[in-house]
């Protein structure tokens, strides 16, 4: 069976180019780091998929082997998402995904009806509730959840991907009881007046219930990614950082692309020092399949969510006084795994949500710059929640921001309630991080968000949601330039992730990855910019993706995750 789905992918697949190829006829633009904008008319790619020359206006273009008319459509860098989970994106493909449901009786239905038409599953798996969308005001209950589905157990992850939801024969599975303890970096509700567990678990409790979940098999994994590459290379995506990668995620990847199949560049961050080890041993990978992999280094999570209230906050939630949040671990053990993964030469990954856990990470990475020297681009993750007072750390040790602006869009009503009117400066604050002098690098966090590239770069210079909503910008001195937001998903990104000179651009000698657009993102306003169409998708020199003529409507962004 798996022989014969291969063999039917590998079909869809072009054939490489073995001549150069010439095409013209085209609006290009290209930005480097800074949001410098080159323009050109033709480009040239050689037999290697490489960029050979781009050709300015009024110049002659060169002889080539191969030319395709670019018709006057606009071309561009191959977007890269700074933070994705790409096999979680791909599963999500294939299990319920409630990311969509607006109430909690559309979630019901949605998940009877999938168990109903899945009855050979021993479990139903799934993600992408939110109760903030649901206007519940609470976390939902394992008895409404029995309510959809209760002859077998059911786990459903939360939107942010930080709080799980169990029915009763899923805590019976896992023998959660009210006597059980929550687990250190980990919460288990409560229903009221009581200790006995609600159904939802936060952070690191979700593990007593995830753990007793059967695993993806490797055939189900090998289909989760060609579907994940599948919905990148539609949305223009030709590049991603892999936050958390397992070993079973990067043998997905190795299978993949020792069969000619890894279409997506992933450049992947390990989830655990002991996964760092074992597939890089003593440091980063050399870059593999014509820079399509590479082990980066490590990523390591210090906080949660500000939807499940895990987020840690230096000041108790204004929604909840008597919550901080939670440390998913301590100083001494980020400290700990930094200095095992930079003594090393691994690039560190910080997950940092709240401004308790963005000042820790910023101490951190303060007083191991002294021991670990050189080009560290040391990243703080999500960066979101900040405290005005340490934003100007960003600028200090080439930190990178890896910051996703459609959170802002999402997240804005669930953050003022979560935060109050006086932390809100440094919420989602990426012109001042910017100019703090930190390295921006954009992204999604897919499958938190749709990796729609056009949403954010329209969240990121307007920051309205797709209703135009605040009119005139949540925080609008937080906008940036499109030519800024641009960067931060081509040359930036590339920079963030060390594969300057190798893609990022449309420059001689990278990689000749690139979108045809139907309109310039230079020349429209942030509502254009949501409805750009992706034409065609090239990467490596190859056309991996053409645009049917039609194409479904963008979802509307979620109220908080």
């Amino acid at each position: 069976m798996r022989a014969g789905w291969l063999a039917a992918a590998a079909l869809l697949f072009p054939t490489p180019l073995l001549a150069d190829t010439l095409i013209d006829n085209v609006n290009g633009i290209t930005v480097d780091r800074n949001g410098t904008v080159t323009r050109f008319e033709a480009i040239l790619i050689d037999d290697g998929g490489k960029v050979r020359e781009l050709v300015a206006e009024g110049e002659r273009a060169p002889r080539a082997d191969y030319r395709e008319d670019g018709r006057g459509r606009t071309v561009i860098p191959g977007i890269i998402d700074s933070h994705v989970h790409v096999m979680g994106l791909g599963l999500s493909l294939l299990t319920v995904d409630l990311s969509n449901t607006r109430t909690l009786a559309e979630a019901q239905q949605k998940i009877a009806d999938y168990a109903a038409a899945h009855p050979e599953r021993p479990w139903i798996v799934g993600r992408g509730w939110n109760q903030e969308a649901w206007g519940l005001g609470r976390f939902p209950t394992a008895a409404e959840l029995d309510a959809a589905v209760a002859d077998r157990p059911v786990w459903l992850e939360r939107v942010d991907g930080h709080a799980g939801w169990a029915n009763s024969a899923a805590l019976s599975v896992a023998g959660v009881t009210a006597a059980t303890a929550d687990p250190a970096g980990g919460r288990i509700e409560r229903l009221p007046g009581g200790r006995e567990p609600s159904g939802v678990f936060v952070d690191a409790a979700m593990d007593l219930v995830a753990s007793k979940v059967p695993p993806p098999r490797a055939t189900d994994r090998d289909v989760a990614l060609h579907e994940a590459q599948e919905l990148l290379v539609r949305s223009g995506v030709t590049a991603v950082a892999d936050m958390g990668s397992s070993i079973e995620d990067w043998m997905t990847f190795r299978r993949a692309g020792d069969e000619g199949r890894l279409r997506v560049r992933i450049m992947a961050y390990a989830a655990s020092v002991p996964e760092m080890t074992l597939i890089g041993g003593t440091g980063p990978t050399q870059w593999l399949y014509d820079d399509r992999l590479r082990l980066n280094g490590l990523k390591l999570v210090l906080d949660g969510a500000l939807g499940s209230r895990g987020a840690l906050l230096k000041a108790a939630y204004a929604d909840d006084p008597n919550n901080r949040g939670l440390a998913l671990m301590n100083g001494t053990q980020l400290r700990n795994n930094m200095s095992r993964a930079a003594m090393e030469g691994y690039q560190v990954a910080i997950h940092a949500i709240g401004d308790a856990a963005n000042a820790e990470a910023l101490d951190a990475i303060d007083e191991l710059s002294g021991d670990y020297r050189g080009d560290r681009r040391w990243r703080i993750e999500h960066a979101q929640v900040v405290d005005p007072a340490d934003i100007a750390r960003f600028g200090r040790h080439g930190i990178v921001a890896s910051m996703q602006p459609v959170h802002q869009t999402s997240d804005r009503l669930m953050a003022e309630a979560r935060l109050g009117p006086d932390r809100l400066t440094g919420a989602y604050a990426w012109r001042t991080i910017d100019e703090a002098g930190s390295a921006l690098a954009l992204g999604s966090d897919a499958p938190v968000e749709a990796p729609d590239p056009f949403a954010g770069l329209a969240a990121a210079v307007s920051r309205e949601d797709a209703s135009g909503e605040p009119a005139g910008g949540w925080q609008p001195q937080q906008r940036l330039t499109i030519e800024e937001a641009l960067a931060a998903y081509t040359a930036g990104a590339a920079w963030a992730g060390f594969a300057e000179g190798r893609f990022g651009r449309l420059a001689p000698g990278e990689r000749a990855d690139f979108l045809v657009l139907d309109a310039d993102p230079l020349d429209v306003d942030a509502a254009a910019l949501r409805r750009i169409r992706v034409l065609e998708t090239w990467i490596g020199g190859r056309k991996v993706y053409e645009a049917t003529p039609s194409r479904g409507r963008r979802e509307a962004d979620a109220p908080g995750r």
